[in-house]
């Protein structure tokens, strides 16, 4: 296969908004290209893991049936100041339906990476359990508690390196393909309302939406203004994780000779809602559409 359709991907972190990593790898496959080597950071490692290992329709098919009381029954809180999810629930939910195997194993090259917390310094992971490895790289400051493996502590690899590009071994004979979700507000888009399929997205319930019209009615003094533009002090951490994501991934890909570019608004989602999944995948495959489009007709 040729280098124009031999694919190096690089996966960024980004929470929920990693989803469009799903789509984006879908657009790809459709179009017949193949994905040589996969580097992720968090979500990214969450969804080119589960890539790696043959298992993304299985995953897919999982996340998108999460409406807003599965995720939320899934998220382990904690009083602890390390962080108020422990995060192994879901994990521990997701291994029933992708069961846990060794990175080496892969059929397809998969690194990711993560953070000790005690040196500061960037750790990769090419060989181990896979989800030992995805659970280091996605635990998020102040989110989710600090990962414990081999006697270590492990944050968010987007702490570091965001957009890991400088994982991947081979990219000189290959396209080298990096989606970023942590873009700024002006590439938002309006979410699709139906998945590739035309099916629409799970939405409220119409008996719900008339119980809310009818509450502001009799109770207008509820609705306040500030409760849609304040932000609780968790939402200020994340959102402040996000912005540093944003300026440090745009260095990072300013490093790099990259072929192919996809890139997702930080306002599309927040990052923990993996209740829009499908909106999120369908997200990623337009912004796929677009990238591969002006990249084939350059070729051309």
């Amino acid at each position: 296969m040729s280098k124009k359709k031999t694919v190096s991907l690089v996966l960024s972190s980004g929470g929920a908004r990693g989803l469009a990593h799903v789509g984006v790898i879908e657009e790809l496959e459709s179009r017949g290209y193949k994905i040589a080597e996969i580097a992720g950071c968090s979500a990214g490692a969450l969804v080119g893991g589960m890539y790696a290992a043959g298992k993304l329709p299985d995953f897919k098919d999982w996340i998108c049936n999460l409406d807003r009381i599965d995720v939320f029954s899934l998220m382990d809180f904690t009083f602890s100041s390390r962080g108020f999810i422990k995060g192994e629930k879901v994990y521990n939910a997701l291994k029933k339906v992708v069961k846990d195997c060794q990175i080496e194993d892969l059929s397809i090259p998969f690194s990711c990476n993560a953070v000790d917390c005690h040196t500061g310094q960037e750790v990769i992971f090419r060989e181990g359990s896979l989800y030992a490895a995805i659970r280091a790289s996605g635990s998020i400051p102040s989110v989710f508690q600090p990962a414990r493996h081999h006697r270590h502590e492990f944050i968010d690899g987007g702490v570091l390196n965001p957009v890991p590009i400088s994982l991947i071994s081979n990219h000189e004979n290959r396209l080298l393909a990096v989606v970023e979700v942590n873009g700024p507000e002006s590439l938002y888009i309006e979410p699709p309302k139906k998945d590739e399929k035309g099916r629409r997205f799970m939405s409220i319930p119409s008996w719900l939406k008339d119980y809310q019209l009818k509450m502001r009615h009799y109770f207008p003094e509820e609705i306040k203004e500030e409760k849609s533009t304040s932000l609780s002090s968790i939402n200020l951490l994340t959102r402040s994780f996000d912005l540093l994501q944003d300026r440090f991934c745009e260095l990072l890909i300013e490093k790099y000779p990259v072929d192919m570019m996809v890139r997702v608004s930080r306002k599309q989602a927040g990052t923990l809602e993996f209740h829009r999944a499908g909106e999120m995948i369908e997200i990623g495959r337009q912004k796929a559409k677009e990238a591969l489009d002006a990249l084939e007709n350059g070729y051309t």
